[in-house]
């Protein structure tokens, strides 16, 4: 069995050094963080007109992203119930991904957005679903990505995430409503309440993935006036290290306000979906598309949805390829899977 070790300091050690040299190192992260957005900036530019090609081509294949979403890795899989893999087969179209603050100077390139195509369907009359993710920083030190619930247009009793979403939308609004006063008295909305309360009921339950919609943060809302004020005091912050100033670092505190914020997060985990689908799968649909087919597979042009008996029980594993004529046997059905808690 492995065993700690603990690095210590000789008494020729000067602690004034060792300070100065990680301050030198977190000015050196600061410098590598510089160079990441850069790169996001020079891959964007150069895939976009790919995108654009892949698009085109695309758009003959029938029932593409529902065999991508297929293959995709656990980090997005995990997430999706058969349910969700059966509508996606039968309508999902199109799928995008965009840097929309890739050119603001107040934003970050590693906010994105993904927008998802779907044909006339049984559960929704919206033809276009946009979820839009903010990269961004709090004042207590935290960063990460931040969301806002996207409200979906249900057909009657056709709600796939048992009023958990409509909720969500409902409580984003009264905080709008309320404005400058929004953090102080959010948890007295009755909104508030009865999303949490609706939370707590579905701890256990197998949530579809489009609840995802009304994911807000895996800790806590960051308004765009917040991370600018922190962004500004980090730039600070690391320019004083940069010339040898020694800085007090604030470490995270999930409790600074004393709100847990996690009570009303309907898909506590919704980040892990999110950036796995823009950094991973829309970079290589073509690849997962391709790994969906053996090469004694019938030709593409000849994938045609197979009839789904409206009496199936959506409980069951569904095979994303059973569905549009390229099944595998249901021996090899993955068994229905459980949204991860955080």
């Amino acid at each position: 069995m492995a065993t700690a070790t603990k690095v210590t300091f000789d008494a020729e050690t000067n602690p004034e050094e060792v300070i100065a040299r990680f301050e030198e190192l977190t000015v050196l992260e600061s410098e590598f963080e510089d160079a990441e957005m850069e790169l996001i900036r020079r891959s964007e530019a150069l895939h976009a007109p790919l995108y654009k090609k892949r698009a085109a081509i695309i758009a003959k294949i029938p029932h593409f992203w529902a065999l991508v979403f297929e293959q995709s890795p656990q980090e997005f899989d995990t997430f999706i119930q058969p349910s969700d893999s059966k509508l996606f087969a039968e309508c999902l179209q199109t799928v995008e991904v965009s840097r929309f603050e890739m050119d603001d100077p107040k934003g970050s390139p590693r906010s994105f957005s993904i927008k998802f195509g779907f044909l006339e369907n049984d559960y929704f009359i919206d033809e276009v679903l946009e979820k839009k993710f903010w990269h961004r920083r709090s004042l207590d030190g935290w960063e990460g990505l931040i969301s806002e619930p996207v409200k979906i247009n249900w057909k009657k009793g056709k709600d796939m995430t048992g009023g958990l979403l409509d909720a969500a939308v409902k409580l984003h609004q009264a905080k709008q409503n309320l404005g400058e006063d929004a953090k102080d008295k959010e948890a007295s909305l009755p909104e508030y309440k009865a999303l949490a309360k609706k939370v707590e009921e579905n701890e256990e339950a197998f949530l579809s993935f489009f609840a995802w919609f009304g994911f807000v943060s895996s800790y806590k809302y960051v308004s765009a006036k917040e991370s600018e004020e922190a962004n500004k005091i980090e730039a600070e912050n690391t320019e004083k290290k940069r010339r040898g100033e020694h800085v007090d670092d604030q470490e995270p505190n999930d409790d600074i306000d004393g709100q847990d914020y996690q009570e009303v997060e309907i898909f506590p985990q919704g980040d892990i979906p999110a950036t796995t689908l823009a950094e991973d799968i829309w970079p290589s649909a073509i690849r997962y598309f391709k790994q969906a087919h053996d090469p004694e597979d019938e030709e593409l042009s000849d994938l045609e949805i197979e009839d789904v008996e409206d009496d199936s029980d959506d409980d069951q594993p569904v095979d994303i390829r059973g569905l549009v004529g390229k099944g595998k046997g249901s021996s090899d059905s993955p068994p229905p899977k459980k949204q991860r808690k955080a």
